[in-house]
C-alpha cells in the first residue's frame, strides 16, 4: 500500500495518483478517472478534482493509496 502525505488540508485525486507514481501525467490521470478505473473509499469516482482528505483510500489498477496527514 502506497501512502501519500498531505501538505495541505486536502489533495486532489489526479494529483494523488501522480504523487503515488500510479500515472505518469495529469492527462493519464484524467483518462483513467473518466473511464471509471479509480475508486475512492470503495466507490467509483469520475471527478479528477475530487478532494481527498486524511484517511481516504484510493484504489487503481490493483494498487491502494492511503491519504495521511
Amino acid at each position: 500500500m502506497e501512502t501519500v502525505k498531505l501538505k495541505d488540508e486536502f489533495i486532489k485525486l489526479g494529483q494523488a495518483l501522480k504523487a503515488a507514481g500510479l500515472v505518469g501525467s495529469g492527462l493519464e490521470a484524467k483518462i483513467v478517472i473518466k473511464e471509471g478505473q479509480v475508486c475512492v473509499n470503495g466507490l467509483t469516482e469520475y471527478q479528477r478534482g475530487k478532494k481527498l482528505y486524511d484517511g481516504d483510500m484510493v484504489t487503481f489498477n490493483g494498487e491502494t493509496i492511503k491519504i495521511e496527514k
